[in-house]
């Protein structure tokens, strides 16, 4: 078993003292059970689907297995309330995350989201999954033009999907509306699945949606666009992005996925899960199978981590300015 022994933390461990997460003596065994992963969205979501991914080497690394369990509903707000009222700070209990869904929630919801950046605590990043703009394959709409064309002469008949009231689908179309001029409306749904099924199903005109997921649905569906300053050229080097088009859209959306802790977790294992969990991201097993689902990896500590959230933070407080929760 791997024990928290005499060794140098971390830069990610000095970042979770700034972060006020308390100090304490933990005992030399630790994990000495299996850790309890929390995933906000459904089996065989994007969000699950890495989960699995990059915590399949937790036993080998640590000692101990990391157990999912799926905790949908609300977009992932659901999840995120249970986590940070009932977990313990004891490191035997972490969460997924999905930013900048739980920012964008913990701000435009306060009377119902228990959680924020004060009581979270960030551990690693695994990944960033853009958003891009996807329709049916039966759809008349061939590029982002077509598709705004029509938006601009049908206001509110262009029905777009995504996974949940502010989260990161819903900005990409916020963004969208403000930069293109049209008004669309909204299918929120329980997560990015039932969001693609709509698209798949041709029960919405469009939808924005996780990369991975349309990059594995591809030949179910067109994919006009992706909301970033750049192509993604590894896995949809031909899809232009909406700035290309002429519209400013740019990578506020893209879905950053990681782990973290609750509140007052000792530094110490917040140090530990670090060093282990950035190990374990970085191994070539878990780079073929997140490749091979087309799964974009950026690994990145908590020190980074912290700093993100604080950024997307900062950037959706404005774009939320003049919308109403």
């Amino acid at each position: 078993m791997q024990k928290i022994g005499r060794r140098q933390f971390t830069v990610g461990m000095a970042a979770a003292a700034l972060l006020g997460v308390g100090r304490s003596a933990v005992a030399a065994d630790y994990p000495e059970r299996p850790i309890k992963i929390d995933v906000m969205y459904a089996a065989g979501a994007a969000t699950d689907f890495q989960a699995r991914i990059v915590t399949s080497r937790m036993q080998k690394v640590m000692g101990q297995p990391g157990v999912i369990v799926n905790m949908p509903g609300a977009g992932g707000m659901s999840g995120w309330n249970e986590f940070v009222s009932k977990a313990k700070p004891d490191g035997y209990e972490l969460a997924s995350y999905n930013a900048p869904s739980f920012i964008a929630q913990s701000i435009q919801f306060k009377d119902r989201a228990k959680f924020n950046l004060d009581n979270l605590v960030p551990i690693a990043n695994w990944g960033v999954d853009p958003a891009v703009l996807i329709v049916p394959a039966s759809s008349p709409f061939s590029t982002v033009d077509e598709l705004v064309e029509y938006a601009r002469a049908n206001p509110k008949a262009l029905t777009i999907s995504g996974a949940g009231l502010f989260a990161g689908h819903d900005i990409a179309r916020r963004q969208l509306e403000n930069a293109a001029g049209i008004q669309t409306s909204y299918v929120a749904t329980a997560g990015g699945g039932p969001a693609m099924q709509m698209v798949v199903s041709a029960h919405a005109k469009a939808g924005f949606n996780n990369l991975s997921d349309a990059y594995r649905n591809r030949s179910r569906l067109k994919i006009l666009a992706i909301a970033m300053e750049a192509r993604d050229e590894k896995f949809l080097p031909e899809v232009p992005t909406l700035m290309e088009s002429g519209f400013d859209v740019d990578g506020t959306s893209a879905n950053h996925r990681g782990l973290m802790g609750v509140k007052d977790t000792p530094a110490d294992i917040i140090g530990y899960l670090e060093e282990k969990l950035i190990e374990i991201f970085k191994s070539k097993e878990v780079g073929e199978k997140m490749e091979k689902g087309g799964s974009p990896m950026k690994i990145m500590g908590a020190g980074e981590v912290a700093q993100m959230w604080q950024d997307q933070h900062k950037t959706l407080v404005a774009l939320f300015k003049d919308v109403a929760s």
